[in-house]
């Protein structure tokens, strides 16, 4: 048995022997006394910076799961593709979605053909949820990533907040010349029919808030109703002091598997009940910066 799965195991193990241990613990309460070696900093070259009028979403990339999708992103974004380009559409419940004014040729240049990058082989990292899922067999934790798996292959999953490649009908038709980032009820019936190429680590508020299009499937009807993104760029392409010190709590530790238990099982005067079981698009992921 490899390492990865005796971690893996143990952290499962650890949900109900944490409960057990901490059972008035508050989700705060364990971020406060998570250890300083359970938090990990971004990496500046899966690191995206988009910056909008009203402020900047970051957002952090899932090579391990779309290498080819994301590094034809990285290539469009070295070469300022998305450079004054504009958020596009707004659907209530479901998805904003931004790309480039460009014309059809143009966007198939620099589009990414015959790739499909909507699972891939299940890996024993996996930092399993013993709760139950109706699209999942088993779902957890990849890194800084949701995901599901059936035993054989593993995916993202659609939760608030994850970023995919938008496509046409053809499955191979989503190089990231288009992105979308879901802002509504998780929508798993996406799963494994898009590449997901990552999830906003900060500015999701700046995206939720955008007024809905007019048109179909929330499209905006006239380019004024666009909201402006002045550039994309890859953190790794800024000087050390422009970037901004944010860190991920680690998701194989036992901090973060007693976080996942103390939103499973809320135990503060206000709940009458808890709950007992959660969702994996329940748990978000705590970020802060560096202190």
């Amino acid at each position: 048995m490899t390492s990865r799965v005796l971690l893996a195991a143990l952290l499962t193990a650890l949900v109900p022997a944490v409960a057990a241990a901490a059972p008035s613990q508050s989700p705060d309460a364990v971020l406060a006394t998570a250890a300083a070696g359970d938090w990990q900093t971004l990496d500046p070259a899966d690191t995206l910076y988009m910056d909008l009028p009203s402020g900047r979403v970051v957002i952090l990339l899932a090579p391990g799961f779309a290498p080819k999708t994301i590094a034809n992103i990285k290539n469009l974004v070295r070469e300022k593709y998305f450079d004054d380009s504009s958020l596009l559409r707004s659907q209530d419940n479901y998805v904003v979605q931004w790309s480039q004014e460009k014309p059809a040729e143009k966007k198939a240049k620099a589009g990414l053909k015959g790739t499909v990058e909507f699972e891939r082989p299940a890996a024993p990292s996996l930092v399993r949820l013993p709760d139950h899922d109706t699209y999942a067999r088993e779902t957890g934790f990849e890194g800084a990533f949701p995901a599901g798996s059936d035993g054989k292959s593993e995916w993202l999953l659609h939760c608030y907040g994850m970023v995919g490649a938008g496509r046409d009908n053809a499955a191979d038709s989503g190089s990231g010349v288009e992105l979308y980032a879901v802002t509504g009820q998780s929508p798993r019936q996406l799963d494994r029919n898009i590449t997901l190429v990552g999830r906003v680590i900060q500015g999701m508020d700046l995206l939720s808030v955008l007024p809905r299009g007019p048109g179909a499937m929330g499209f905006y009807a006239k380019p004024e109703q666009y909201t402006a993104i002045h550039s994309i760029r890859l953190a790794s392409e800024l000087a050390p002091k422009d970037r901004l010190p944010l860190q991920f709590l680690k998701t194989n530790t036992a901090s973060f598997a007693a976080y996942i238990e103390a939103r499973r099982n809320r135990h503060n005067d206000w709940f009458v009940r808890a709950a007992g079981a959660i969702d994996a698009c329940n748990i978000p992921l705590p970020v802060r910066r560096a202190p």
